[in-house]
């Protein structure tokens, strides 16, 4: 009998076939992250309310949330995916301090829409619409996907 194939397995086969091409690749692994990160930066910025929470607990929340849907799907994952987590708040963290919210506000901005701009280029030069125009899930596969590329490229499994 054949092992049945994960969820997370079919999704980044339907992810792979419209991401066939090596510049696209080269640019997702680029983008996907940036994005992540100046989604980051721009729920750290939205305001908490009352005294008890602090400068980031939108983006922590998300985190959070996020970080557990991955290690429901695989482990190895959802454990990764919690370290880049942790580094891009850290990074935020770090220019929120250092430069306040409007840097940090812009940076994430900028950030964010470069990034998308370098996506659909991918996809331009790649001929194939991007996934999640198709299933908004997609959007949350793309970080996973990145991250399992990175897992594959040094021998490790998801």
């Amino acid at each position: 009998m054949a092992a049945m194939q994960r969820p997370i397995d079919r999704w980044f086969a339907s992810y792979s076939g419209d991401h066939r091409n090596d510049t696209n690749q080269l640019i997702h692994v680029v983008c996907v992250p940036a994005i992540v990160w100046s989604i980051i930066a721009l729920l750290w910025c939205i305001p908490a309310p009352g005294t008890l929470f602090r400068e980031g607990f939108w983006a922590g929340l998300a985190m959070f949330a996020v970080t557990l849907f991955y290690y429901r799907h695989s482990r190895m994952l959802g454990l990764g995916m919690l370290a880049m987590f942790t580094l891009m708040g850290l990074a935020c963290y770090a220019v929120f301090n250092a430069f306040g919210t409007a840097v940090l506000l812009w940076a994430g901005a900028a950030v964010f829409v470069v990034a998308w701009i370098g996506q659909f280029i991918g996809h331009r030069i790649e001929g194939r619409k991007p996934s999640f125009l198709t299933d908004l899930t997609y959007l949350l596969i793309g970080p996973a996907w990145v991250l399992a590329k990175g897992y594959r490229k040094f021998g490790l499994r998801y």
